[in-house]
């Protein structure tokens, strides 16, 4: 089982907030869900500007599922004793990256690796 820094107590916290944040997030959830059904007749402008907003609701949408999914898949992690590695290197993740990023995955510098090959695919794309 991986050791988080500060014991169980720090990971209980841990554990804490990121439920926390998956509560905020299925909350949000619903809200939307809500807000889409409710869609009423408008007029061109008002179409407009709703698809507009739909847009943005959607990219936000689709950020926060994503941070859902890590929320999940963290709270998996403390279940199985697996929480605090990095999924790439397997090893500890720092206390202070877990403190202020709860649903990482990966240790800094795999993260930084990881973002970089992203962002290098896409620059590719571009081409």
């Amino acid at each position: 089982m991986t050791k988080v820094q500060g014991g169980n107590n720090n990971l209980h916290k841990i554990e804490n907030v990121l439920l926390e944040r998956k509560q905020e997030l299925e909350e949000e959830f619903t809200h939307l869900d809500a807000e889409k059904n409710n869609d009423q007749t408008q007029d061109p402008a008002d179409q407009a500007s709703s698809s507009a907003i739909e847009t943005l609701k959607s990219s936000l949408q689709s950020n926060e599922y994503e941070e859902y999914k890590m929320i999940m898949n963290a709270l998996e992690m403390i279940k199985d004793g697996s929480y605090g590695k990095c999924t790439d290197c397997h090893e500890e993740i720092s206390s202070r990256r877990l403190s202020s990023y709860p649903n990482a995955a990966r240790c800094l510098i795999c993260q930084e690796t990881a973002e970089e090959i992203t962002a290098g695919s896409q620059m590719n794309s571009f081409l």
